[in-house]
């Protein structure tokens, strides 16, 4: 099947035309014809299979005809980060060139007034993350009752950044009748209630299995221990690695990126970061210079995970396996994409063995080990500095050290011969000549009197009278009102 079977528009078939593309892929040959139409899409397809392109074009194709109307948006797209949202504005940018289509950005860590100042020129297409979408329609900039079409992507991503109350709330603000295309790789039972409530009567497109990994890439799990030797192996398989063009590593903590990032930077590798700490700016000139070849390693957390099309990576390390099995599928579909073959490896130790049970049942696939399995792994080689690190730490937690386990210094040779005596240093003789102060005697005290000999105290020679029972003399008006009994009914 062609792209010119498919009923699109003659613009946006040059568009394609001009990019290079002529046959589409699975999910864009059965979504297209359905969304043309008008009709609710759901489309469930694996991570690189170009769901981007299944929304743009008919979109561009359907928005031949009218005009937006300023702060009145005509089509709404939804992602969950900033670097998606930007990735289908390029797309936008790519196959709408022959349309004079006003496409407006809304997403966080940029100026609210340039925002504003495209949503005030009236925007056919809206492209925007949950939050800063209520944000602008709170503040009253924005208002969404001429919302033709609704695209939710990535819903799956939606619900582990905890987006979903957000997107109820959007989709109950939009207009009724409009179309509602709905992406995502996995379905967990939250989001086949969101379809449920409302998408009508939806054109399903399944085109794999749920969770499910390309067959174009290469999996394989390497056993290590934890700390340092880990970062070890990691640099020893950047080494080894045949055909490595760049490589994506992920890792489950912001922290442990920058402590990655930072280690293969003392040891010479060219590599950048990404995590949601950093501005805006600074994750878009990280992720510009690993697509321009700047750099060849990118560092990040699973902000990167999802949807970016970075079309030519050759491999992927997951330095930490995901602690959830859904990101697994998605780190690792950042290789092998549009049928390129791909290399995922991903570093295990002991912490992570229930991890991957969950990750070999979701994708009904033993991944294979390459070296040997975590209870044939030696113990680590420790060296002298590590030996020494562990004995500064024993030492600070108060444990005991054996002299054998401290590290080897310059220690002198013991003689027989005594020692000389020191002479004692000025401060101490002078502290030595002073004369002792006398402590004042004090006197003993006197012994008290048994208990029954004391005073009473202040609380038992104090007589209020007899003990109050219920509210005493001080009885609320409100018990005084009478109460009139409700009439039986008549059986």
């Amino acid at each position: 099947m062609q792209f010119s079977e498919l009923g699109l528009s003659e613009k946006v078939l040059r568009a394609v035309e001009a990019s290079g593309y002529t046959t589409p892929t699975p999910i864009q040959a059965q979504a297209i014809p359905f969304a043309l139409t008008g009709r609710d899409v759901l489309g469930i397809a694996q991570t690189g299979t170009g769901k981007t392109a299944a929304f743009v074009l008919p979109m561009l194709s359907r928005l031949e005809q009218g005009r937006a109307r300023a702060r009145v948006p005509r089509t709404l797209i939804l992602e969950p980060t900033r670097e998606l949202a930007a990735q289908v504005e390029e797309s936008f940018n790519k196959y709408g060139a022959q349309h004079k289509l006003n496409v407006a950005l809304l997403i966080g860590g940029v100026s609210f007034g340039d925002q504003e100042t495209k949503i005030m020129r009236g925007a056919d297409v809206l492209i925007a993350t949950p939050g800063r979408l209520l944000d602008f329609f709170e503040r009253g900039k924005l208002l969404l009752t001429g919302i033709e079409i609704l695209v939710i992507d990535e819903a799956d991503r939606m619900l582990d950044m905890g987006f979903i109350p957000d997107i109820e709330k959007i989709c109950k603000l939009v207009p009724f009748t409009r179309q509602t295309l709905f992406f995502s790789a996995t379905m967990p039972p939250e989001i086949t209630r969101l379809t449920e409530q409302f998408l009508h009567n939806p054109a399903r497109v399944e085109v794999a299995r749920a969770a499910t990994t390309a067959t174009t890439i290469t999996q394989g799990l390497i056993a290590s221990h934890g700390g340092g030797d880990k970062r070890e192996t990691l640099r020893r398989l950047l080494r080894e690695a045949e055909d490595l063009k760049n490589a994506i590593v992920f890792c489950n903590r912001k922290r442990d990126v920058a402590i990655v990032h930072k280690s293969l930077v003392k040891h010479g590798f060219p590599a950048g970061c990404l995590h949601g700490d950093m501005d805006q700016p600074a994750r878009m000139a990280s992720l510009d210079a690993f697509k321009n070849g700047d750099i060849d390693i990118l560092v990040c957390s699973d902000v990167a995970a999802r949807g970016l099309d970075i079309p030519d990576v050759s491999h992927v390390f997951n330095f930490d396996a995901p602690s959830h099995p859904e990101d697994y599928v998605h780190r690792i579909g950042r290789t092998g994409r549009a049928g390129r073959s791909g290399v995922a490896y991903t570093i295990i130790t002991a912490d992570d063995a229930k991890h991957l049970h969950q990750i070999q049942d979701l994708i009904k696939k033993e991944i294979d080990w390459l070296g040997p399995k975590l209870d044939e792994l030696a113990p680590p080689e420790h060296t002298e500095r590590d030996r020494a690190r562990a004995t500064r730490t024993r030492d600070r937690r108060g444990g005991r050290v054996e002299r054998s386990d401290r590290p080897e210094r310059g220690r002198r040779e013991r003689s027989d011969e005594p020692r000389p005596e020191r002479a004692p240093r000025e401060h101490v003789a002078a502290e030595e000549a002073r004369p002792l102060r006398e402590k004042p005697v004090r006197e003993p005290r006197e012994p008290r009197p048994p208990r029954e000999q004391r005073a009473p105290r202040r609380r038992e020679r104090e007589d209020d009278g007899p003990a109050v029972i219920g509210f005493g003399d001080h009885l609320p008006g409100f018990l005084m009102r009478p109460v009139r009994a409700k009439a039986k009914r008549a059986e």
